[in-house]
Parts: structure tokens; sequence; C-alpha cells
């Protein structure tokens, strides 16, 4: 997917997409729950939707973990006081495989999203296999079953 350019101004212009932004919407704060709490904050179903558009179409570059995760006394206080943050490091692989499952991307483009959108973004040479590129690459099997507990967590934010 190449880079795109803003005819107007001349300047390149990239998009990244989060984990719980493709997967939530501010449905999830219901009653003021502060672990959705996050900037930006969740947005709409039609928004998600977009998102989801903008992931499988190219328009967005990148899926980015922001990874901001709070231990629970951040947390576990009023809304308006609560840190803003949510935990994207352990969800970001099996959330992209769920939309390769849902047909909402190839695993291609799931692999793009990952590991090529960032490094070409950013014009740094990583997430290929050329010869004589680093090695940082992951071995993924897409049909294991996994769930996610708070106790496998590896962030801070698993004492909630």
């Amino acid at each position: 997917f190449p880079t795109r350019r803003s005819s107007d101004l001349g300047v390149q212009v990239t998009a990244e997409a989060t984990p719980h932004h493709f997967t939530l919407t501010e449905e999830a704060v219901g009653d003021y729950d502060t672990h959705a709490k996050m900037n930006p904050p969740l947005r709409s179903r039609r928004d998600r939707e977009a998102l989801l558009a903008g992931l499988a179409d190219g328009t967005i570059d990148a899926i980015a973990t922001d990874h901001a995760p709070h231990d629970a006394t951040c947390k576990h206080i009023e809304f308006g006081l609560a840190a803003f943050g949510v935990v994207g490091l352990e969800t970001v692989l099996p959330l992209t495989l769920d939309l390769v499952r849902k047909g909402v991307l190839s695993r291609t483009r799931a692999v793009e999203l990952l590991g090529l959108g960032a490094s070409r973004a950013l014009g740094i040479a990583k997430g290929t296999l050329a010869v004589g590129a680093d090695a940082d690459l992951a071995i993924v099997d897409p049909d294991l079953e996994w769930v996610f507990q708070v106790d496998g967590m590896r962030s801070k934010s698993r004492d909630r």
C-alpha cells in the first residue's frame, strides 16, 4: 500500500488504529467504567465500522497497540479522576486475528498492518524477510485458541 500525500499540501499522511478502537464502542464505558476510559475516547458503532473499512481498504496504514496500562489505584477511582489508557499489548494480536477470522482482513493485510505499516510510515527497514534485514519476525499459530485472562497479563494492569 502506497504512502498517500495530501494533494494540496504535499505532506505525507499516515493513519493508525488501535485494537480497542476497532473492537469496542462508547457503549463499553457504560456506567462510567474507568477501564474503558482512553484518549482518544471510544466512539460510535458507525465510527468503529469506518475504522474497519479503513483497515481493510488501505486507508489506515498500521495497527498500533496504544498500550497504556495503569495499576488499580489509577483506575479504581471516580471516572473524572481516573487515568486515561488501556491494555493494548496483550490484545493486539488476538483481536487482529479475530478480524481475519471474520473476513474483515486477509492474513496478508493483517501482517501489513501489524508490521509493515509502521515501518513504512517511519521510513525504517523493518518487517521484511529481505536478505540482510533484521530477523524481526514472529511465528504465530492463527488457529490456536486462547482466552485472555487478567492473571496472564505481564503489564501493571494485571492487578485490577
